[in-house]
């Protein structure tokens, strides 16, 4: 999927002894939005903002080892082993031929590293370009950044899009505010920023910029513009939809104390797996503790200071656990943290109080399955038929204010809630909309500038498609019949392209 930007130059920071000013270059294509304002909470921030690029630099995958210097050194070797084991037959024979052949492998090894020298050297230069400067190749790294009236918020991914990033700050966060203009905007975000993220300190005065000056310059002046086109894999973009549709389902909610994420951080770092169940066991129980067990160790951390307060029983057990460790920085700075979960095996959110700053950690079922494939539901569906003029009005309303509640706007426009959540939901899985878990409410944010693709990005493969159209066209005939050990027992048929397939049955 092709997305073009042209910045007004690059992101720069500027630091002396006593001022730090970090200016991020706009996205000029878009519609403009800006904010100028010098940072208040600096050490809270720079936490925050640097667990926020632990986010997108991180990468988890199993990744098999290189055994090709080993092959090589094998292929070059094998010589001499073959030598060294005949030898027995004649020895200063087999000696003279090992010392003969040692000789000539040394000069081709050394004819070979002196005219293979300069590419391996240009090779290595080449990637570190690539790695330090190169925003094609790290496009990753470049957040999307809404201001709203309220507050200014950072989203990202991770490189291996399992885990999802937001950081959001209030405006008690700024001492003062020169100017902002809401909206969102892509910003030119280079590795090299995030050291300077770690220079800032309390007594030095720290301004934060997404630059108003990349909108007034003149278009005839081309050559301040850096033209840049992205090719971002549709998993990336699907993503986003993904987590914003996660955020507006039901979850069993509780909170950690501080040192409750850091005793799992401590037994992540002092033991490693060797065997499954690599899981988090939650064992939740009305007015006690929050225990919390990892497996395959069985070592369990009761939160003596973090009490359910739900109505019912759970025991939940989520995986990826190691991608947790993003957390880490947060400890010191965070009061607490509020855990959202779906289910089993099912998307989890982790959002860290930082006072005026709040930090959302979305992390999908586990680490190799992509927020695009998250779960063995399609997150992307409507839920409800909504008319398009209704759809529009709710749209309307929020583009108004920026951000709102269901039941307000319903309240507003004299529409059901029902009406209005499904609009609203609708312009979540489109990229228009993103539910905000910590604050309950829905806040305008645009994540492209132009339309997505929504036929291109509903579905992951062929065979969700074909099933979303099974049901659309009502081809699923099941009934439902309750046992005497009240288990349901549904059974049923689906109508296919050739002949009617009957499911097994199911309690």
């Amino acid at each position: 999927m092709l997305f073009n930007y042209r910045f007004a130059g690059n992101t720069n920071v500027s630091s002396s002894s006593y001022q730090t000013a970090m200016s991020f270059a706009p996205d000029t294509l878009r519609e403009s939005a800006w904010f100028v304002g010098k940072l208040n909470k600096k050490i809270a921030f720079r936490e925050a903002i640097s667990a926020l690029h632990d986010v997108v630099v991180s990468d988890l995958r199993f990744k098999p080892k290189d055994k090709t210097a080993y092959k090589e050194w094998v292929a070059q070797n094998e010589a001499l082993f073959l030598a060294e084991h005949m030898n027995g037959y004649d020895v200063n024979v087999a000696d003279a031929k090992i010392e003969s052949i040692k000789t000539a492998l040394t000069e081709v090894r050394s004819e070979k590293d002196k005219i293979m020298g300069p590419f391996y050297k240009a090779r290595q230069q080449y990637f570190n370009y690539l790695y330090s400067n190169d925003r094609e190749a790290w496009i990753v790294l470049d957040p999307v950044i809404t201001i709203h009236p309220d507050e200014l918020f950072f989203e990202c991914f991770s490189q291996d899009e399992s885990t999802y990033g937001k950081l959001g700050c209030n405006y008690n966060v700024f001492t003062a505010i020169d100017d902002y203009k809401c909206g969102t905007t892509n910003v030119d975000y280079s590795r090299e920023l995030y050291e300077e993220f770690q220079k800032i300190r309390d007594y030095k005065e720290t301004e934060l910029k997404v630059d108003p000056s990349g909108f007034t310059v003149q278009t005839t002046d081309e050559e301040q513009y850096k033209e840049v086109k992205i090719d971002l894999p549709e998993s990336w973009v699907r993503g986003f939809l993904q987590v914003s549709s996660a955020m507006t389902l039901p979850t069993i909610q509780f909170d950690l104390h501080p040192m409750d994420i850091y005793s799992i951080c401590l037994l992540l770092r002092r033991f490693k797996e060797k065997r499954g169940p690599r899981s988090l066991r939650y064992i939740l129980e009305p007015g006690h503790p929050v225990k919390i067990v990892l497996e395959p160790w069985g070592k369990e951390i009761v939160c003596a200071r973090s009490v359910y307060t739900g109505n019912s029983k759970h025991e939940i057990r989520t995986w990826g656990r190691r991608r947790l460790m993003v957390l880490e920085r947060l400890i010191p700075v965070a009061k607490k943290f509020t855990v959202h979960l779906l289910g089993t095996g099912l998307p989890a959110f982790y959002i860290a109080d930082l006072g005026d700053m709040n930090f959302t950690l979305g992390l999908s079922g586990w680490t190799s399955n992509d927020w695009s494939h998250a779960g063995n539901f399609d997150l992307l569906a409507p839920r409800l038929a909504v008319d398009d003029a209704i759809k529009q009005k709710v749209f309307g309303a929020l583009q108004k204010d920026w951000l709102s509640t269901s039941q307000k706007i319903a309240a507003d426009l004299s529409i059901d809630n029902a009406q209005v959540a499904g609009a609203l939901s609708a312009y979540t899985q489109a990229g228009r909309v993103i539910y905000d878990l910590n604050s309950n409410l829905y806040r305008l944010r645009e994540l492209s500038r132009e339309p997505l693709p929504f036929d291109k990005l509903r579905f992951s493969n062929p065979q969700e498609e074909l099933a979303a159209e099974i049901l659309e066209k009502q081809e699923v005939k099941f009934t439902a019949q309750e046992l005497p050990d009240k288990t349901l027992q549904l059974s049923g048929t689906v109508k296919g392209k050739k002949k009617n397939v009957q499911p097994g049955y199911g309690n």
